[in-house]
């Protein structure tokens, strides 16, 4: 059975809030921008385990969270949800992960950027890639 998880889009003005993963071998898309989010728990719903995730990730609760999506592949079943990011990204305290970044539309079409914390490009994920620009896409 595939695991599944929860991943949030969350968007300030025309930019996206992306987590460098730990460069670690048996996580997945190790050393590459991504989502956030994680794993939903038994008895759980993807926007409680959504909610969750954040908040252990990046101390941050949303006001809310609408769904955007199913994306399933040989890995994973993710569930996708779209939230305005509130707060600076200053105001974020980053728990989990080796960096965390605002992405520009063309950064996410390039498919990598440069992080600060590891002092190099790093890749994104490629499903990670598809979700966003698939969000771009629908929504201009």
């Amino acid at each position: 059975m595939k695991p599944e998880v929860a991943i949030a889009i969350l968007q300030k003005q025309d930019q996206f809030l992306l987590q460098l993963r730990d460069n670690i071998p048996n996580i997945a898309y190790p050393g590459h921008w991504g989502l956030f989010g994680g794993h939903i728990e038994r008895d759980e719903s993807p926007e409680i385990a959504l909610v969750r995730e954040l908040q252990e990730e990046i101390c941050y609760s949303p006001a809310g969270v609408e769904k955007f999506g199913i994306y399933e592949d040989d890995r994973a079943i993710r569930h996708v949800f779209v939230s305005p990011l509130a707060v600076a990204i200053t105001d974020l305290t980053l728990m989990e992960g080796w960096d965390l970044g605002l992405f520009t539309r063309s950064q996410i079409e390039q498919g990598e950027r440069f992080s600060d914390r590891a002092n190099q490009i790093r890749p994104l994920g490629a499903i990670h890639q598809r979700i966003l620009l698939d969000f771009i896409k629908k929504n201009g």
